[in-house]
């Protein structure tokens, strides 16, 4: 296991590299503050990051994302997801760091004999699962869907949760692991049985530690021979990086595979799925919110991008009840904004009746303009029926 003075090179290169690198101006709350533990019998430092705009007085319910040694994870992670978040890649989460700087040996302490937690290492397994997440379930509006995050030493600790009968997390992110003894042979075991939509990400370099990577590459060919629906395997092998630059490379991507079922519609999607779909758009559409709520274990607001794609669509097929449809859906979802008034007179327009299109037209002026649809839009729609 990594010494305290590797700890410390790791903490001068990621910090320097990776805060740098997803730096971006944050208003979103980070908070800072002791946590006494029972279980460990001491205090830990713990740093969490509301989403921007958070308000605990609204149900809506975040992804819990904790990060493992957060003195120097925590910052990359919060870049990325507040990053992400922003372009509506991924959801708002809520991210929770756990700074290990003095106690990592400790923390993440096993049996040689076994390869699994063991005294301090055994408390602080149960330090996470039964008093910090309990703690910011009862504190903040998060969801059933967790992530976890590790580097190193702790991105093998964070295994063992996966062997639970039911397992703490639903996404686990493994950053160039420093793997237990038979851990290939306990994860190629596992991974079968897992009967429930469980993520899982890991990653090594072209210059990673050679003693880790050899490991990890023999526990990535294991997994890849494993067949089940459930389990939804991605592997990275960075070029030109190392040890502690890959982690910067690795938490965009394990993210972005993470929600990859989150994301925005695109124009791959809309060709190959939308316009082939046999129902339509609208039906589309409400499915693959329905999906994801299903899936993540929250739900997503429709987004702008969403509805104008389904409006294109609705077009392109004529399909009128689809587009009656979603200017009604836009109108809940939005009812300060003119994207409600704007595609029923879409509507309208489509169905030849230019007099009732005008009239909403006209009246979408005094609504708040939206990403993409602006007062000079309107005027041009309202000046085109005119003549």
């Amino acid at each position: 296991m990594h010494s305290n003075n590797t700890l410390a090179m790791m903490k001068h290169f990621t910090l320097f590299a990776l805060v740098f690198l997803f730096s971006i101006p944050l208003t979103a709350q980070v908070i800072y503050e002791p946590f006494e533990s029972s279980k460990l019998g001491e205090s830990r430092e713990i740093k969490i990051q509301l989403p921007r705009n958070y308000d605990a007085e609204e149900e809506t319910l975040y992804p819990l994302v904790i990060v493992l040694d957060g003195d120097y994870l925590f910052e990359p992670v919060v870049g990325n997801t507040d990053y992400q978040s922003y372009w509506e890649d991924i959801p708002n989460c809520i991210v929770v760091g756990v700074n290990q700087s003095d106690t990592r040996d400790s923390d993440f302490f096993y049996a040689e004999e076994t390869g699994l937690p063991h005294d301090e290492g055994a408390r602080f397994f149960e330090f996470l699962g039964m008093e910090l997440i309990p703690y910011i379930e009862g504190n903040y509006m998060v969801s059933d869907f967790r992530i976890a995050i590790g580097h190193d030493m702790s991105a093998n600790f964070i295994n063992y949760y996966l062997f639970k009968d039911k397992p703490l997390f639903r996404a686990y992110i493994l950053l160039s692991p420093e793997l237990a003894p038979e851990m290939t042979t306990f994860m190629t075991e596992r991974v079968p049985l897992i009967n429930s939509n469980t993520f899982y990400y890991l990653a090594t370099a072209d210059d990673d530690v050679k003693r880790l990577k050899t490991d990890i590459l023999a526990l990535d060919n294991s997994l890849k021979g494993v067949e089940n629906e459930f389990f939804h395997y991605r592997f990275d092998e960075f070029e030109d990086a190392n040890h502690y630059s890959l982690v910067g490379l690795g938490i965009p991507k394990a993210l972005s595979q993470i929600f990859s079922f989150y994301k925005p519609i695109t124009k791959k999607e809309y060709k190959e799925k939308i316009l082939e779909y046999e129902g339509s758009p609208f039906e589309y559409l409400m499915r693959k919110y329905e999906d994801i709520e299903l899936f993540y274990g929250f739900k997503k607001k429709v987004i702008e991008n969403d509805l104008r794609a389904i409006a294109s669509a609705s077009k392109k097929k004529e399909d009128l009840d689809s587009l009656k449809e979603l200017s009604k859906l836009a109108r809940k979802e939005y009812p300060d904004s003119m994207i409600g008034s704007y595609y029923l007179g879409m509507y309208y327009e489509e169905d030849g009746n230019l007099k009732k299109a005008l009239v909403t037209y006209q009246s979408a002026l005094s609504l708040e303009e939206s990403d993409f649809i602006t007062k000079d839009m309107l005027l041009d729609k309202i000046y085109e029926l005119k003549e």
